[in-house]
C-alpha cells in the first residue's frame, strides 16, 4: 500500500554531477577576473614600474611633483640616498623622501644657473 503513495519523481535518482557543469559555473567569474586584470591591474603595475625606474634615475634639474602636489626642481640627488633636495621657490629648498614623489614631469636641458639675455 505504501508503494502507491510514493511519487515517481521521488523514485528517480538524481543525475550525477558532472565535472563539466562545475567548470561552466565558474567560467563567468574567471572571465571577469581576466578582464579586470588586463584593464586595471596590469596597466597599474606597468605604470608603477616606470615611475620606479624614473625615481631611481633622478638627477639634478629634473622637475618633480610630490605626493602633496608641490612642484619643484631637483637640486641634489644621489642613487644611494633616500632623501632628495627639491627647490620649490627661487630661494626655498626642501628635503623630501624619494618615495613621496608621485611624478617626474620633465628634465631641464640646460643647467639651473644659465640665464638667457
Amino acid at each position: 500500500m505504501s508503494d502507491f503513495l510514493i511519487s515517481p519523481a521521488y523514485a528517480q535518482s538524481a543525475a550525477p554531477a558532472g565535472g563539466m557543469s562545475s567548470i561552466v559555473q565558474f567560467l563567468p567569474y574567471v572571465l571577469v577576473f581576466v578582464i579586470f586584470y588586463f584593464l586595471m591591474i596590469r596597466p597599474q603595475q606597468t605604470k608603477q614600474k616606470k615611475l620606479k625606474e624614473k625615481l631611481a634615475s633622478l638627477r639634478r634639474g629634473d622637475r618633480v611633483v610630490t605626493a602633496g602636489g608641490i612642484l619643484g626642481v631637483v637640486r641634489k640627488a644621489s642613487p644611494e640616498m633616500d632623501e632628495i633636495e627639491v627647490e620649490i621657490a627661487p630661494t626655498v629648498s626642501v628635503r623630501v623622501l624619494r618615495s613621496t614623489l608621485s611624478t617626474v614631469v620633465a628634465s631641464d636641458t640646460k643647467p639651473a644657473n644659465d640665464t638667457e639675455a
